[in-house]
């Protein structure tokens, strides 16, 4: 039953990677950061099945992203005279893109959902959850890039004076989340991968991935950019055609010692849990004292550190 998967992370922790891979499986197509699905649900704490009314589909084919599932208007239209409830419509909508890919199956990239999966989970009970993360410190570098003051991170006041603090806060935010969830959704439903092992050994992560979303592997997965030009329809215009890379940063040699004994203090625990090692072996008293001050700005933007929230990825 469709939506199949939905691929989640961090924003900046190498999604987009795996829906490249994941979209080239001969039975898979798998659409990329259409974000609607949330917004078609009027009351997030309603534990009911959502009944479709006009309201939602207008909330659902007006929401600005929803044109990246690309299906014609007349596809939307049709689902939602057949469909009687919000998850059948949603479903047929992915029906849909499948059929229109010419495979039987189909899901989603969004990484802000890694803060949803409780709805998506009761909405979609049988959709697979595939968590992305990749240490904090690369994606901070990543985000200082890509955040604005409408996107990402850099939504918050405490961004202008504090921006790797909050880096390290927000990566950790959404990273617990989705542990959280993901654990009790399961291990049946939800999986986790590390955006370092799928570029060093693409191969091995893709057959244990394919394995958990019950498809064969297929060597196309791992070869994605073979062929692919800046001409391509849909591609980004920046890597769409290289193969697995580390990625344009490396907190080793761009992060200033300074930034990373403030990352560290802030989300050490998550990266010793994660495995990932430290740079910095004892954090300097005066980064501790600014690290404190940082937390507590953050808790009163952005809510508890960590916390499950209805929001969206910033």
């Amino acid at each position: 039953m469709n939506p199949w998967v939905f691929v989640v992370g961090c924003p900046r922790s190498g999604t987009t990677l795996l829906q490249r891979m994941l979209d080239h499986h001969p039975q898979l197509a798998v659409a990329n950061d259409t974000h609607f699905i949330p917004h078609g649900v009027i009351d997030p704490t309603d534990q009911a099945e959502p009944p479709l009314t006009a309201e939602i589909v207008e909330r659902v084919r007006s929401y600005r992203r929803f044109h990246r599932l690309g299906l014609p208007d007349e596809a939307v239209t049709s689902a939602a005279d057949r469909a009687r409830t919000y998850p059948e419509f949603v479903q047929m909508l992915y029906d849909e893109l499948a059929r229109i890919r010419g495979k039987p199956l189909a899901g989603e990239k969004t990484p802000s959902y890694v803060r949803r999966l409780p709805l998506l989970h009761r909405l979609f009970p049988s959709a697979r959850v595939i968590h992305v993360i990749r240490d904090g410190r690369d994606v901070a570098l990543s985000a200082l890039e890509w955040a604005t003051e409408t996107k990402g991170p850099g939504k918050r006041p405490l961004w202008r004076d504090e921006p790797v603090g909050v880096c390290a806060l927000w990566w950790r935010r959404h990273v617990l989340a989705g542990r959280k969830d993901g654990q009790w959704i399961g291990r049946d439903g939800y999986a986790e991968t590390r955006y370092e092992q799928l570029v060093a050994d693409a191969e091995s992560e893709l057959r244990r991935i394919t394995t958990f979303l019950h498809l064969p592997y297929a060597s196309e997965m791992a070869e994605f950019h073979v062929g692919k030009t800046r001409s391509d329809p849909g591609l980004s215009a920046k890597s769409a055609w290289l193969p697995p890379t580390p990625g344009l940063r490396d907190w080793r040699s761009g992060m200033a010692e300074r930034d990373l004994a403030l990352f560290e203090e802030l989300a050490g625990d998550l990266l010793d849990e994660l495995g990932y090692a430290r740079a910095v072996p004892s954090t300097p008293a005066t980064e501790r004292k600014r690290a404190a001050r940082i937390r507590e700005r953050f808790a009163e933007q952005f809510g508890a550190v960590g916390a499950t929230a209805n929001g969206g990825g910033g």
